[in-house]
């Protein structure tokens, strides 16, 4: 038995396909962000209607959109799928 490096005649193995991200990947997160922008909207609406304080659901309105327009403007950016899934 001996010990030391790897044998030398051995051929590098291929490397594995990198995985590219595409934008598809981003729209669980678009639809995630898009619903609570509702909820909290709608909310946010009633609570100013029936005159009770709306500052911190309105600020989460506002986080939740800002969180939406940057994932919006990140998935343009990103390539369209071009391999499928495994089922």
């Amino acid at each position: 038995m001996t010990h030391g490096a790897a044998p030398q005649n051995r051929k590098p193995e291929p490397a594995a396909p990198r995985r590219v991200r595409s934008g598809e990947d981003f729209d669980i997160i678009i639809g995630f962000l898009g619903f609570w922008a509702v909820v909290l909207l709608v909310v946010t609406v009633w609570m100013e209607v029936t005159a009770q304080p709306a500052v911190g659901w309105a600020l989460g309105l506002l986080a939740t959109l800002l969180a939406l327009y940057g994932v919006i403007r990140l998935r343009r950016r990103l390539p369209a799928r071009t391999a499928t899934r495994r089922r």
